[in-house]
């Protein structure tokens, strides 16, 4: 079900006719970004990094969006994959409270910290980048179709400026940008029809996941009371069973009891507690992707006072007295600045990746996976406690590996050099289950910096930027294209074992496992001979009467296919580069990839925007 907001783009197109009537400032970006939240700050910091003028417009002072301003600050997910941004944003966290485990304060997650740390940490991350430019307290109020880019009216402190744009990338938090510029979009559960998928309802729907104001406590000591005044409404009832702890991932579904465990879910560093709680919690269901922004500061006002009844319920009922609010994010109420969205607007893009793709993805239609250009490895995870209307589906139990997403998901079907990122990209309802976590949507908006970089950088338009470009420079920056685990960006062979794996001439092994699911590559493990030629046949044509049995392959024979293919290159010259990397005749894995990267070069034959050979 396509749904266009026409009165909130009516909104914006008359306000963006009002900034132009006002003789609005002109200013020109070759690139700007709209929203610095989770997203915006690596697509500007990825396109920067790339020699390219980048503007990023943000309502708030921070940066970082849901894992900062939202105070969604308990990392989910890719902790053994730290891609690109996302781990050297992790590295940085280590220096900074002392190594990996002075951040494992929390059950949760592997990686917690205070969102002002993290606010601050991003923002020196964009000091060591000329090419970038901040707004802050800077608000999108329209945008138009020029002859040449795009035209988008800001307002920032009392003025009104018309920015001129070749690309502009949507990082907003609902994806207020690509409505207004017209694109077309989903919202809420998809139907069985549309997607394919056996899981998704029969009839579409807009129902969406729950959102959450998040609110951080501090541990004032014991016997000090920071008990806050009665919320109105406060009935605690609606907490009663907020201590059930049990995993909703596990085969026994009784109740586990434990509002000890449940406090420390997501305890920060320096005795702080991030309250994000799910299970009669301070989650609430309310749906304002479609309102005005007056609107959506009525409705989220229920939100907040939500959340205060429950902190309110923790401090009173469980005795948690001694935990106050912590006047972490500099706002009066001591609540984050922005709410925690969990779902958006879902672009209707060149690539809709449904469930099936995560699931197998060399067994479907389309090789999609050869044009993955960010990976995740979390559960899909829906949040739909909150609205008793939610057709009652087990998201937990759909079971996928580890999983890459096509660059096409970032690129509208009907409009050009416009790339829409964060939680609004080309996925179906139960795909963004996973993609909404924070390491996938900072790995998005890497993905689509280096996009608009490359088309700025070869003067083209964002669809005739080569997929394989884009990969290429991803790469570099130790961005993963496939994720797998076993195989580190301080591996040696890290690089050609992803360019290997996104051709598909050798294949992961996936596993869903638990919170953090897992494809392998092996590079360690011997190959077949046949395994080998059932990846090469479908590059190489030559090879189409080869055979080769299922024995572990060796060099000798690695040797030939390699000979087969390229006459030019020597069996001789192949056993040669293979003696500088092993001595032993049969070859690893990750060996193999290396030889056939360096001698055929696959990676470098260029596909289109499904993976199709060209």
């Amino acid at each position: 079900m396509i749904r266009k907001t026409f009165i909130s783009s009516l909104i914006l197109l008359t306000a963006f006719v009002a900034a132009k009537a006002q003789r609005a400032e002109d200013y020109q970006a070759r690139i700007l970004v709209i929203g610095g939240g989770a997203s915006g700050v690596t697509a500007g910091l990825q396109a920067a990094r790339l020699g390219v003028e980048t503007l990023i417009i943000e309502e708030t002072d921070w940066l970082g969006g849901m894992l900062t301003s939202a105070g969604v600050s308990a990392i989910d997910g890719n902790h053994k994959l730290p891609s690109g941004l996302w781990g050297e944003f992790r590295q940085k966290l280590y220096a900074y409270y002392g190594g990996p485990a002075r951040v494992e304060t929390g059950w949760v997650s592997n990686t917690l910290f205070e969102p002002a740390v993290g606010n601050r940490i991003l923002k020196e991350m964009t000091v060591g980048s000329p090419k970038l430019n901040i707004w802050y307290q800077a608000r999108f109020a329209g945008i138009n179709k020029a002859a040449k880019g795009w035209e988008v009216s800001v307002s920032k402190a009392g003025k009104s400026y018309l920015v001129h744009a070749d690309i502009v990338i949507d990082c907003t938090e609902l994806g207020d940008v690509m409505a207004a510029a017209g694109a077309k979009f989903f919202v809420g559960m998809d139907s069985r029809k549309l997607t394919g998928e056996i899981y998704a309802p029969e009839q579409a729907n807009d129902i969406i996941q729950d959102l959450t104001y998040v609110a951080v406590l501090k541990d004032f000591g014991k016997g000090a009371d920071k008990t806050i005044a009665k919320p109105a409404g406060y009935d605690p009832k609606e907490f009663d069973h907020s201590c059930n702890v049990a995993d909703p991932a596990a085969a026994d579904q009784s109740a586990v009891l434990d509002c000890e465990k449940m406090i420390t879910y997501g305890k920060l560093p320096n005795g702080k507690y991030m309250i994000n709680w799910p299970k009669h919690g301070n989650d609430i269901y309310m749906n304002i992707i479609a309102k005005t922004p007056a609107e959506r500061e009525v409705e989220l006002k229920k939100a907040k006072l939500h959340t205060l009844r429950f902190v309110y319920y923790l401090q009173t009922a469980l005795g948690f007295k001694n935990l106050g609010l912590s006047d972490e994010f500099g706002t009066a109420d001591k609540l984050p600045k922005i709410p925690y969205y969990r779902e958006s607007r879902r672009l209707d893009g060149l690539v809709n990746l449904s469930v099936q793709y995560l699931e197998k993805p060399y067994l479907q239609e389309l090789p999609l996976y050869r044009t993955g250009v960010i990976v995740g490895d979390y559960t899909i995870d829906h949040h739909h406690l909150k609205n008793p209307d939610a057709p009652k589906i087990d998201f937990i139990n759909i079971k996928v590996p580890s999983y890459n997403i096509p660059l096409g998901t970032l690129v509208p079907k009907n409009l050009s050099n416009f790339i829409v990122a964060e939680k609004s990209i080309a996925v179906s309802n139960i795909v963004a289950g996973t993609t909404r976590l924070q390491p996938v949507v900072l790995g998005i908006g890497q993905a689509a910096g280096a996009l608009a970089a490359l088309a700025i950088n070869e003067n083209k338009a964002v669809n005739d930027v080569q997929v394989r470009d884009v990969q290429a420079k991803l790469l570099a920056a130790n961005v993963y294209l496939m994720p797998y685990l076993d195989v580190k960006p301080s591996d040696p062979y890290f690089k050609a074992v992803q360019k290997i794996g996104a051709t598909g001439i050798l294949k992961g092994t996936g596993n869903p496992y638990m919170w953090a699911n897992e494809t392998w590559f092996y590079p360690n493990h011997p190959i077949s001979g046949f395994e080998l030629m059932s990846g090469l046949r479908g590059y190489y044509p030559a090879l189409a009467t080869y055979q080769l049995g299922g024995a572990d392959l060796t060099i000798t024979n690695l040797a030939k296919v390699i000979h087969a293919v390229s006459p030019m290159v020597s069996e001789a010259a192949v056993k040669e580069k293979y003696a500088s990397l092993a001595k032993d005749e049969t070859l690893k894995r990750s060996d193999v990839a290396v030889l056939i990267d360096h001698f055929l070069q696959p990676f470098e034959r260029p596909i289109d925007w499904f993976g199709n050979l060209k």
